[in-house]
């Protein structure tokens, strides 16, 4: 068993997917000429262009969140630089179709600026045109939610009776099941609704992939718990905690591009894994990078020493991308 209650809880290094801040530059209006720059530097209606030759996002490894720190061998940035999130820059293209970037800005120790990046909400086509709408301050909470992890409509959960009720039918209260505390009450459940572009387009594990009962569409980066008979993917342990992302393989684990998707945020006084289509999934983890995403009433900072103790423990695996057929090779070690 995982002991949520006695693992310590440890900065997790996350990556981001930003573009440099000179791939974004000005071709017509007051900025002319200049590239991304931060919020107070930015005037509405200038119309920036990103550029081809730097249109591959690159990585940027980070920990913590207010500031974010580079970590070492980030591939971008300096280690150990502090990276602050500026802004949320709205671009619309003429088509009428709009984009949003967070602008983040990397300083010295002494609080010059060393660089600009932008990691962008939605994917944004080279050589096109974006005439800037304007800027919202708020970009902490922006970053949050696509930080947290989140199931989307129609998600059964186990109760703590057995039965299986969709996410966005349970509310504060709901008695949930979760592996290392039995029934719990479910604190807090959050809802927003967002393009399914970019960071925030979900994964699709397509029924009985790890054993699940049915399709498990859940955000990216939401972790979930396998229990291996044998270690079939070289983790050197049975028990491994796996982002979704980590298993697309175009297939089976897919991400799904379009329209638009609802997601549910569960929240418990402690990081918890419960049950989303039969299998083992986590709920939301309360830390330096998500708190933003809840609301005033929730009292984040109540409830942010409880969860210092996160389920996932020292059970996670690394963040990169796992072989095209490690979901398979899951779903048979865990039957034996």
């Amino acid at each position: 068993m995982i002991g949520a209650k006695g693992a310590a809880r440890t900065l997790m290094a996350q990556t981001l997917m930003v573009l440099p801040g000179a791939a974004l530059f000005v071709v017509d209006g007051a900025n002319l000429g200049d590239t991304l720059a931060p919020a107070d530097e930015m005037q509405p209606c200038d119309i920036y262009r990103l550029d081809p030759r730097q249109a591959t996002p690159r990585a940027l490894r980070v920990l913590g969140a207010k500031p974010f720190v580079i970590a070492e061998y980030s591939p971008a940035g300096r280690p150990g630089g502090l990276l602050h999130l500026d802004c949320c820059a709205t671009l619309m293209a003429a088509d009428g179709s709009t984009a949003e970037i967070l602008v983040l800005v990397e300083t010295d120790p002494e609080g010059l600026l060393v660089a600009v990046y932008a990691l962008p909400l939605a994917p944004l086509q080279p050589g096109r045109d974006y005439a800037l709408i304007g800027t919202d301050g708020d970009a902490l909470a922006r970053y949050a939610r696509a930080a947290c992890v989140s199931f989307t409509r129609g998600t059964r959960i186990t109760l703590a009776g057995g039965a299986q009720v969709p996410v966005e039918a349970l509310s504060a209260g709901s008695p949930i099941l979760t592996r290392d505390d039995g029934p719990q009450p479910l604190r807090w459940i959050g809802h927003h609704t967002v393009r399914a572009t970019g960071p925030f387009a979900p994964i699709r594990i397509r029924a009985g992939t790890l054993n699940n009962e049915g399709d498990l569409i859940v955000s990216p980066d939401h972790r979930l718990l396998v229990y291996q008979r044998r270690d079939a993917i070289g983790a050197g342990r049975a028990e491994v905690m796996v982002r979704a992302r980590q298993l697309v393989n175009g297939d089976s684990v897919a991400r799904i591009e379009g329209g638009f998707v609802d997601y549910f945020r569960m929240l418990f006084d402690r990081h918890q894994i419960v049950y989303a289509e039969g299998i083992a999934a986590e709920s939301m983890l309360v830390d330096e990078r998500t708190s933003a995403a809840l609301p005033d009433a929730a009292e984040p900072g109540l409830l942010l020493p409880a969860h210092r103790h996160s389920a996932a423990g020292g059970f996670e695996l690394g963040e990169g991308p796992l072989d095209p057929d490690a979901a398979d090779r899951l779903r048979r070690a865990s039957l034996g």
